[in-house]
């Protein structure tokens, strides 16, 4: 099923019992994140709120929070054209007449990727205009008690390269500061930042349309890692299966997607910054105040009846994680043409994707993993990647333990682990010592096993440590005091109990033991809270340059001082959900 706005997608939502509708009314400042972090915990419908205090227009969340919605949304086909035009390049290359026959259903759907232009009467995003006040009226969702105001959630934020006129489509958090002003949340290595910087080095203010809502292909296609000269239109059409409808804008600039719940038109002046923050993300904590560039709203087009679509960031998982799954299986058959010696890659929402990245990789000769591991760190927005893990055994990715069990029972710590200091990390990562700076790592298991692991822990007692608790074979998960308290506690470790350790490859120091028996609360709880040049500790010694480990590795992924709160819900918003939930599902 070609869903080709957002409408007949909740049409189908409402046929597969897939979506609530909530018409009592709900307040946009945290109560109805609230009702929306209920749901998705519990694997619930999309919801639609009707009446939204303060609003012009009902809300909709919660689109895809389930594997099932994002199948219901995309199907099984957009998977299956990527493998095909993956293993056509054997066979089209170069192009004979029986291969063109013999692709022929290929490139009849190659044929259908592209936009194409429809008249304003066939584009029901021109209905209406405001020009006043432009955003007054929309319902735009305060999330989180110490947000610093509220923001768009998903927004769709198309600009063109003030140079060659390339296009970017990506989803960038803007907080609304009056009826006509935004923050525009443009982070490092994004392409719409990279388009302002060519823009602002010429003087110029860079022309930005949000589109909210329209086909669902287009809200994936805005959050895919895709190549930077990769067209994310394009992409959407891919996925749709369909060319993508856009009109004249009548008010000039860009063309506008004909099917969009809204297009919020205006650009972004050079060299203007303002404060943007604190918020709750997808990191499950609050990003600080930072300055941003400022969106200046001319006008706003949008349906007569028009739907505002958003979403809830904050601990996973969230629709992100189910819309990342989606993403890295369609784009993953093209890992291997993109990065050759690369054959399944996997970053994981849990840590907010880009803290931890795994890979399986071809070791034709010895170290070609390392070749392949520079690669990943080298492609777009995968550069941001904080610990990668790579192998050569065959293996699901998904299944986190599984792959920390093979890459502990093969890596050599005298050789395997590299540690990079003084690189960049991801805006929303404050485990580094600066925004945007941090160090990165790559742990190498490759070959066949060289060690046994062991699964229970019989050491006795340890130095600080008043409990232990298994994660996986090899890997022990240890707590003892805050670091405020004893922020010595990792490196005594080493140094007073590491040979008793030694048969563990990796020790684990976390504020809690219990995050060993759940993958997800693993995953975020390490990765989110270590800085690998900070926070790895082991026995060294330097050879030509290279540090070489001894085992244990221990990691210090305590809660430390300048790291940002995680994410609660105010105490008076959930006693008022609590008093209201049968009100809302009546």
């Amino acid at each position: 099923m070609r869903f080709e706005n957002l409408r007949s997608f909740l049409e189908a939502l409402r046929k597969e019992n897939q979506l609530k509708v909530i018409s009592a009314p709900v307040d946009p400042n945290l109560e109805l994140a609230e009702i929306h972090r209920r749901v998705i915990d519990e694997q619930g419908p999309a919801l639609l709120f009707t009446n939204v205090k303060g609003a012009s227009f009902p809300v909709v969340t919660n689109l895809f929070g389930t594997s099932r919605r994002v199948d219901l949304a995309f199907g099984p086909r957009p998977e299956q054209l990527m493998k095909d035009i993956i293993a056509a390049k054997d066979t089209l290359l170069p192009p004979t007449p029986k291969a063109v026959w013999d692709q022929r259903q290929l490139l009849l759907d190659l044929l259908k990727v592209g936009t194409k232009n429809v008249s304003s009467d066939a584009a029901p995003v021109l209905q209406q205009c405001k020009t006043e006040a432009p955003l007054a009226g929309l319902p735009v969702l305060t999330s989180w008690q110490e947000d610093g105001g509220p923001f768009v959630t998903l927004p769709l934020v198309y600009t063109e390269h003030p140079e060659n006129g390339h296009h970017n489509l990506g989803m960038y958090r803007m907080q609304v500061y009056d009826d006509r002003t935004t923050g525009m949340h443009w982070q490092i290595h994004k392409g719409g930042g990279f388009h302002y910087h060519e823009a602002e080095k010429r003087g110029q203010a860079l022309p930005v349309t949000v589109f909210l809502g329209g086909p669902p292909a287009l809200i994936a296609s805005a959050i895919a890692p895709v190549p930077e000269h990769l067209p994310e239109l394009l992409l959407t059409s891919l996925i749709m299966g369909q060319k993508l409808p856009l009109v004249a804008n009548p008010q000039g600039g860009h063309r506008l997607v004909a099917e969009a719940e809204f297009a919020i038109c205006g650009s972004v002046a050079p060299h203007v910054r303002r404060p943007e923050g604190p918020f709750g993300d997808h990191y499950g904590y609050y990003s600080l105040t930072h300055d941003f560039p400022v969106f200046n709203v001319s006008h706003m087009w949008h349906r007569k009846d028009a739907i505002y679509p958003a979403t809830i960031v904050g601990k996973p998982r969230q629709e992100d994680y189910y819309l990342g799954e989606f993403l890295q299986k369609l784009l993953s058959p093209a890992f291997p043409m993109a990065m050759p010696g690369v054959k399944d890659l996997w970053t994981y929402a849990e840590t907010g994707f880009h803290a931890l990245a795994a890979a399986i990789v071809r070791e034709s000769y010895s170290r070609e993993a390392i070749v392949s591991a520079f690669r990943i760190l080298g492609e777009g927005q995968l550069s941001l990647t904080k610990f990668l893990m790579v192998t050569d055994r065959e293996l699901d990715l998904e299944r986190f333990p599984t792959l920390l069990e093979t890459v502990l029972e093969r890596f050599d710590p005298l050789q395997d682990l590299y540690v990079f200091g003084n690189t960049s990390h991801d805006t929303l990562d404050y485990t580094g010592d600066r925004l945007n700076h941090g160090s990165k790592a790559v742990l190498v298991g490759v070959g066949e096993p060289k060690r046994e692991l062991p699964a229970v822990y019989m050491g006795g007692e340890l130095p600080g440590i008043s409990a232990a608790a298994v994660y996986c074979r090899g890997c022990l998960v240890v707590s003892g005091a805050s670091y405020t308290d004893d922020p010595g506690l990792a490196s005594r470790l080493v140094e007073e109990a590491g040979d008793r350790l030694a048969q563990w490859p990796l020790v684990i120091v976390a504020d809690e033991t219990s995050i060993a028996g759940d993958q997800t609360a693993f995953l975020w709880t390490v990765f989110t809270r270590f800085n690998p040049a900070a926070d790895i500790y082991a026995r060294t010694q330097v050879n030509r340059h290279h540090i070489g480990y001894e085992l244990p590795l221990v990691i210090d992924a305590r809660m430390k001082p300048g790291y940002p709160d995680e994410l609660f819900p105010r105490e008076d918003i959930v006693k008022l959900v609590d008093s209201r939930w049968s009100e809302y599902f009546a």
